[in-house]
């Protein structure tokens, strides 16, 4: 996740939220000045309250290019989001959001309110053309590397064509990003016959043969697991469930381990070797790693992070951020509504 950003794109801004997140503002401004430092070509600006987040931004000895945007307001976690959105205009979100729009800014990142980063999204970038809903576009790790999945919990109840949509714009982030030529498409389902599933599944998996896109049919976690598609669609609800089993379940083996590990002097010893390898282990399924997922389907680059996300989080959301728009990721779409690459030719 630690590629040099692409130099033909500079200069690239990238807004960060800094009152967004559980460990806000210090995680934030720690990975702010992180990721500032190690990406010295991208300006970074940090969106709050300057009060509060100067002298701690100053405490970090800032570089040149981290500077901070005046925002007196803070959407918190229990406010609704379209109603904090339009009551709150000059919360961190808003203003970071409005930069995107008029240029100030390449991408915006915040771990806060995820669904007032939705509503803002969608009510101050706007929908691209041919989009009907916007998708969570969420990585997940696999044996070979990394896939990403959408939607993560963006759209709830969706129509076939939502879904198509989601693979064209999943298609379009995997060529971008990624840096996959023909990406794998699969669509997630109970079973790999066309014919499993609900009628959603179905209809989409009858729609995205018929896409142009390299659709490889139906998949289950398993082939996920295995690294055999690249990305992989599913409605929101799905999604959602997908992504929060998964991260309870992803930290329980390591944990069984560690308890089963220090039960005798032996295994100690053992587990004392093995430390290296563990850590390894852990750190693929590490969400920190990712930084946090696009939001796709709107006219801008939005990134939102995880609640809990700690400065390396921040730091690693920023460079995604950077990296989309070093590789355009957000495009014009063709007649027919399918989102171009960052090359220009249809996904």
């Amino acid at each position: 996740m630690q590629e040099p950003i692409t130099a033909q794109f500079k200069p690239i801004t990238v807004a960060i939220d800094a009152m967004g997140g559980d460990l806000a503002p210090q995680a934030v401004i720690t990975g702010a000045l992180d990721a500032a430092r190690g990406l010295p070509d991208i300006q970074v600006v940090l969106v709050g309250d300057e009060a509060i987040v100067r002298p701690l931004m100053a405490q970090g000895n800032p570089p040149a290019n981290l500077t901070i945007r005046h925002a007196s307001q803070v959407i918190d976690m229990c406010d609704a989001p379209s109603a904090a959105i339009r009551q709150k205009r000059d919360s961190s979100i808003a203003v970071g959001m409005r930069m995107v729009r008029d240029g100030e800014a390449h991408a915006f990142v915040s771990a806060g309110n995820s669904g007032a980063m939705m509503a803002a999204a969608t009510l101050v970038l706007k929908l691209q053309p041919g989009i009907d809903r916007p998708a969570i576009a969420a990585p997940f790790p696999t044996k070979t590397g990394y896939l990403v999945m959408l939607d993560a919990g963006a759209t709830m109840d969706c129509k076939p064509s939502n879904l198509l949509q989601f693979a064209h714009l999943g298609n379009a982030y995997a060529r971008a990003v990624m840096e996959r030529p023909l990406p794998r498409i699969g669509l997630l389902s109970v079973g790999e016959e066309p014919t499993k599933g609900d009628e959603l599944t179905k209809d989409t998996h009858a729609l995205l043969k018929t896409s142009g896109l390299n659709f490889v049919g139906n998949v289950e976690p398993k082939e996920m697991a295995r690294g055999e598609v690249d990305v992989v669609v599913c409605d929101g609800f799905v999604g959602n469930l997908m992504l929060k089993a998964g991260e309870a379940y992803g930290s329980m083996p390591m944990e069984l381990i560690k308890t089963t590990l220090s039960q005798t002097l032996l295994r100690r010893l053992a587990a004392a070797l093995l430390r290296p390898a563990f850590r390894e282990v852990k750190k693929q399924f590490d969400y920190s790693q990712y930084g946090g997922a696009l939001l796709l389907g709107v006219n801008g680059i939005v990134v939102i992070g995880h609640g809990r996300s700690t400065h390396f989080a921040i730091e690693n959301a920023i460079r995604l951020g950077a990296r989309a728009a070093a590789h355009g990721l957000v495009a014009p779409v063709t007649s027919n509504g399918a989102p171009t690459d960052s090359r220009g030719a249809e996904s």
